[in-house]
C-alpha cells in the first residue's frame, strides 16, 4: 500500500509523534498474536482486495475470504429458497416513511447521507454539511441519529434557507434500513463515514461514495474507495460547505456516468463472488470443511 497511502490515510494510532506511545505498542503486541491463529476469516472478496489478501496469506496461509457477508447470506438463502427476512442489526428504530419520498424521486437522483451508528458531529460541522447539500441543488436523504450532534446549544436555530432547501429537495430521518435505501433505484450516491459494513453495502448496491471517515479503518477505506477502486471521492480532513457542494455535484452530475459505471462493475464482481462457484462461495464451503476436520 506504500504507493497510495499517505500519512493522513492511516488510523490515528499509527499517526503518533512518539514511537513509545502506549496505544501503538498495545496494538502492535495484540496484532502480532494473529499469526498464531490456525486460520482467519475476512469479510471481503478476492476481486476487491486480492493484492492485500495475498500479503496476509504469507503470514496466515489459511485465510478464508467469504464476503460481502450480507450479500453471501442472501445468496445462500436464495439458493435454498429459504426465508430471507432476518432481524435487523440496527441500534435504532428504522423510519420507513422515507420509502414514499424515495419512490417519488427520479432514478439515481438522490444522495443518501449517513455517518453510521457511532460517528458524532459538532453543530458547526452539521451546518457545513447542511449548507453544502442544499447549495449543491441535489436531492438528499439524510439519516440524523438522535445522539449524533455534540454541543447542541441553539440547535433549533436553523437558518431559513436550510429549512426551505430541505423542504424542497431533502428528507431527514432518525434512522433508516440502509441496505434497502442503497438498493433503491432513486439513490445515486452515498455520503458515508466509510465504515467497512457501509462500504461493502454500497459496493454490492453499485452506489458511488463520498467518504468522510471518522476513525480507525475508515481512514484507509476512504482512500481505497477513491484511489484504488475509483468508485468515489475521499473528503477526509475537511468539513467546508463549498467543498461539500463541489464534491456532491462532481459525484452526482459532472462525473456521474463514470462513477456509476465503475461502481456497477464492482457490484457485479461482488455478486459473482458470493454466487455458486464464486471465490467467497467456495471459500465458505472450504472453511466449513476445515472446521469439520478440527471437530472430528
Amino acid at each position: 500500500m506504500e504507493g497510495f497511502l499517505r500519512y493522513r490515510d492511516l488510523p490515528g494510532f499509527c499517526r503518533v509523534k512518539d514511537i513509545n506511545e502506549p496505544k501503538l505498542h498495545i496494538l502492535k503486541s495484540e496484532t502480532r498474536q494473529t499469526t498464531r491463529a490456525q486460520a482467519a476469516i475476512a469479510n471481503t472478496f478476492e476481486d476487491l482486495e486480492g493484492p492485500i489478501v495475498s500479503q496476509i496469506r504469507k503470514h496466515i496461509p489459511r485465510l478464508f475470504t467469504i464476503g460481502p457477508s450480507h450479500a453471501h447470506l442472501k445468496s445462500r438463502h436464495a439458493e435454498k429458497k429459504a426465508e430471507n427476512s432476518i432481524l435487523s442489526g440496527s441500534f435504532w428504530a428504522e423510519d420507513r416513511s422515507r420509502l414514499d419520498w424515495l419512490n417519488a424521486q427520479p432514478p439515481k437522483s438522490v444522495i443518501y447521507v449517513s455517518f453510521g451508528s457511532i460517528t458524532v458531529v459538532s453543530r458547526e460541522q452539521l451546518l457545513e454539511f447542511w449548507h453544502g447539500l442544499v447549495n449543491s441543488g441535489q436531492r438528499f436523504l439524510w439519516v440524523m441519529r438522535p445522539d449524533s450532534i455534540v454541543g447542541e446549544d441553539g440547535k433549533n436555530q436553523i437558518p431559513l434557507e436550510l429549512e426551505e432547501g430541505t423542504k424542497a429537495r431533502g428528507y431527514m430521518v432518525g434512522w433508516a434500513p440502509q441496505e434497502e435505501v442503497l438498493n433503491h433505484e432513486a439513490v445515486g450516491g452515498f455520503l458515508t463515514h466509510s465504515g467497512w459494513n457501509s462500504t461493502l453495502e454500497s459496493i454490492v448496491a453499485g452506489v458511488p461514495m463520498i467518504c468522510w471517515p471518522y476513525f480507525a479503518d475508515q481512514m484507509i477505506n476512504s482512500r481505497f474507495v477513491s484511489e484504488v477502486w475509483k468508485i468515489g471521492l475521499d473528503m477526509k480532513d475537511t468539513c467546508d460547505r463549498k467543498i461539500i457542494e463541489k464534491v456532491v455535484r462532481e459525484l452526482m452530475e459532472e462525473r456521474e456516468k463514470e462513477f456509476l459505471e465503475r461502481a456497477e462493475n464492482m457490484a457485479k464482481l461482488a455478486r459473482k463472488a458470493v454466487s455458486e462457484g464464486g471465490s467467497s462461495y467456495c471459500n465458505l464451503d472450504a472453511l466449513i470443511d476445515y472446521i469439520k476436520t478440527k471437530i472430528i
